[in-house]
């Protein structure tokens, strides 16, 4: 088990864990109140990249949460501080909603369709054979492939949708290049996360839904790990995996009853 009291600090993941499209689930309201009574820093780390952190901020105030923009970070502002690091004053053809285009002007990457230095990939409803086509031939004149996340799939209300990774692999596939991915679990994104908290490894918690995005970034940076089962991940699936969580939990109501214990 873990200490709950003791941890300084806590990274959670969004889809699956806080919520399901726009139903919130059971057990987060009390979570939330007591990161906030005990005085724990938190932040909500998303491979999401189709919100904006404010935007993420107004999503949760309409599901009755009140939680400051500081506690968000999002795959697309890691992927524009990847390219800002790696080639400042890059250009991008970038496929995506305004979580990632904001993440990028905001880091004085601009909009380029003839020869970008990179093709930047999140998720999106603008995704469709025009762009898919444009991307390939980018990337095959020279661009460089960038995935915002590696999650194949994220949970909704009524089932999956196609994420990051499923986008962007047919791009893979036609052109034979792969992409780098900037989300979980990519360390720099961790790194970032307990900089942003201010916290040691050993001082923090990593809870996710995904054993292969979020347990496995956890895991790697040093954190304790809570896979919860309200979203991708199963009981069943968790024995496919050469690793395991600290401990396996239905939802983040059960971090509440296990630190009041």
């Amino acid at each position: 088990m873990i200490d709950f009291k003791s941890k300084k600090g806590f990274i959670c993941d969004m889809d699956g864990v806080i919520y399901h499209g726009n139903k919130i689930l059971p057990g987060v309201a009390e979570f939330i109140n007591w990161l906030h009574d005990a005085k724990k820093e938190f932040l909500f780390l998303t491979n999401n990249s189709g919100q904006t952190p404010k935007e993420l901020q107004q999503k949760m105030a309409r599901l009755g949460l009140d939680i400051p923009e500081k506690h968000f970070y999002t795959s697309a502002l890691a992927t524009a501080a990847f390219l800002k690091e790696q080639s400042p004053g890059c250009s991008v053809y970038a496929i995506g909603e305004a979580g990632l285009f904001n993440a990028l002007y905001d880091a004085g990457i601009t909009m380029n369709d003839v020869n970008p230095d990179y093709v930047v990939v999140g998720e999106g409803k603008a995704y469709s054979l025009d762009t898919l086509t444009k991307a390939v031939n980018l990337v095959m004149g020279g661009a460089k492939l960038i995935g915002c996340n590696s999650d194949v799939s994220a949970p909704i209300e009524n089932g999956i949708t196609p994420a990051c990774r499923a986008l962007v692999a047919p791009i893979e596939m036609a052109t034979g290049r792969q992409a780098y991915y900037c989300g979980k679990p990519n360390p720099l994104m961790m790194h970032t996360g307990l900089k942003l908290l201010g916290c040691h490894s050993a001082e923090a918690v990593m809870v996710g839904d995904r054993m292969d995005t979020d347990i496995i970034s956890g895991l790697e940076r040093g954190l304790s790990t809570v896979l919860v089962l309200s979203g991708v991940s199963t009981m069943e699936t968790i024995k496919t995996y050469g690793y395991k969580p600290t401990v396996v939990m239905n939802g983040v109501g059960d971090i509440v009853k296990a630190a009041k214990a």
